[in-house]
């Protein structure tokens, strides 16, 4: 019966805008930490009701000099694996290498594979942690959308050991910096280029590193175009791609048993480099080894086509799924205007009457759900399990997503009555108390994901219906404040988190 209740009031409240009867105030704040965090929290509210709305957008744009919770640096104190880097990893964790021609076991490369687990598993842990406790909540939404935007899928071959490097070391950095420099950093990553194969790309008639022959490989050339930089529309040819895959050649990883290795995991190796002259996007690219590819990496990142694709997602991620074109517009100039600097393109866009007016246009993805509905039930997250469960449930797996486009943020793409009763179930699970988050692992990891029957036969410690309605408020509907006033009040809670205007942002 509550599960029913619940989706009834999801069929009944529809798209319904929020008008109940409070201070504008209150309304923006809690867009701002839709959009800008990964929801609204108590303390969260009250900083921005003292500091102002303005303030804290510079504030969040500006996170280098906000200090960290001792919330965020007690939990990812334990990561070990995250301060390895991409040689380390593999030297650890990697596949058991031959000894002098002596191959290793299959239960000695079952026990490394198994062995390895660890790395994603802390990687998603440290995510989950930073979303919910870091006061830099800016940085960890466009570190969400940057690696998104240049997807790594962890379940490709090596890239489970590498993904929490890639987004250590090529995402989180410039997640506000300069466009150009996350292309770079992204573009020389292991985990990059083993998922879209550039590590194979070779001059024809070339060898790899085993003696096995090479030649041309197009993934990468293709993708970097279509979906990191210029898009679908950006008016490049196949002889571009072909050409931007010569100019990538010998692009790879560094190989560990010749010292010293780089520790970043990139390699240029000048023997499987195409050194012909090369013609891409209307320039002739002279021979010149690995600058060829910083070269033409910079045109990409320079160009109107890419300013306009970035241009587009920003405003689709924070404004709407069909974004005005006047907007779009006016961040591809700021884009070009400033080298593509992501923040002050984010500040244009924050400004903007499109943004303060979107309140409610996205519904919120999986990700954005779990992780908004924790933080607003302010349970202590010692255990992520749970929620990046109810994540794979949803069908949106953090770091699971197989295909190099990554995962969309429209409506869309994930409201379906299958995935409304999850996220009742969801909803009722956090509400009443009953998912284990605060139990945390005896080993310093996480353990395995408990089924939906098992969480419900956890020990109920119920979540304080009143400050969720505090909190919440002002951004529910009439209708839904109707439905949850003739709810018993076991159920209020469960129908704050699992009401449609909660789903929304």
């Amino acid at each position: 019966m509550k599960l029913r209740h619940l989706c009834l009031l999801v069929v009944l409240c529809g798209r319904a805008s929020p008008s109940w009867a409070v201070a504008p105030s209150d309304r923006e704040i809690i867009h701002i930490l839709n959009r800008l965090a990964s929801g609204p929290t108590a303390a969260d509210i009250a900083h921005v009701r003292q500091i102002g709305i303005d303030a804290y957008i510079a504030e969040q744009l500006n996170p280098q000099a906000i200090p960290e919770s001792p919330e965020l640096t007690r939990r990812l104190a334990g990561l070990d694996t995250l301060r390895l880097d991409p040689i380390q990893l593999f030297r650890q964790y990697g596949p058991v290498l031959p000894v002098r021609g002596v191959k290793a076991t299959l239960e000695e490369q079952k026990a490394r594979r198994q062995a390895s687990r660890i790395i994603v598993e802390q990687a998603r842990a440290a995510r989950i942690y930073r979303a919910l406790y870091s006061r830099r909540q800016l940085n960890e939404v466009m570190v969400d959308f940057w690696y998104n935007h240049f997807n790594v899928f962890a379940g490709k071959g090596l890239d489970h050991l590498w993904v929490g490097a890639y987004e250590r070391d090529a995402i989180r950095p410039y997640a506000l910096g300069h466009f150009r420099d996350l292309l770079m950093a992204t573009a020389k990553s292991p985990a990059m280029l083993f998922y879209l194969d550039n590590w194979q790309n070779s001059a024809p008639g070339s060898r790899m590193p085993g003696g096995r022959e090479a030649g041309i490989n197009e993934n990468y050339a293709r993708e970097v175009m279509e979906l990191h930089t210029l898009g679908v529309d950006g008016r490049y040819t196949q002889a571009d791609v072909i050409s931007l895959a010569r100019i990538l050649t010998g692009w790879g990883l560094a190989r560990p048993r010749l010292p010293p290795p780089d520790p970043t995991g990139f390699y240029f190796d000048p023997a499987r480099h195409d050194f012909g002259s090369k013609q891409f996007i209307g320039r002739t690219i002279p021979p010149g080894g690995e600058s060829e590819g910083v070269a033409a990496l910079d045109m990409l990142a320079q160009s109107p086509a890419t300013a306009h694709h970035i241009a587009f997602e920003l405003a689709q991620y924070f404004v709407s799924d069909a974004p005005p074109p006047a907007l779009v517009d006016r961040l591809a100039a700021r884009f070009t205007a400033t080298g593509g600097d992501i923040k002050q393109v984010l500040a244009a866009l924050f400004a903007s009457p499109e943004f303060s007016g979107s309140a409610g246009q996205k519904y919120k993805t999986p990700y954005r759900y779990v992780l908004s509905a924790a933080r607003a039930a302010g349970i202590a997250v010692d255990n992520p399990r749970p929620l990046l469960g109810m994540m794979a449930r949803l069908g949106m797996p953090l770091y699971g997503c197989l295909t190099p486009d990554g995962y969309k943020n429209t409506e869309s793409s994930w409201l379906s009555p299958e995935a409304t009763t999850l996220r009742v179930s969801l909803a009722m699970a956090i509400a009443g108390g009953r998912l284990p988050l605060g139990a945390a692992p005896a080993d310093g990891t996480a353990p395995q994901l408990a089924p939906v029957a098992a969480v419900n036969k956890a020990p109920a410690h119920p979540v304080d219906a009143g400050a969720l309605e505090t909190l919440l408020g002002p951004s529910l509907s009439a209708h839904t404040w109707a439905v949850i006033d003739a709810a018993r009040p076991g159920l209020r809670g469960g129908l704050l988190l699992g009401s449609p205007d909660f789903m929304r942002e």
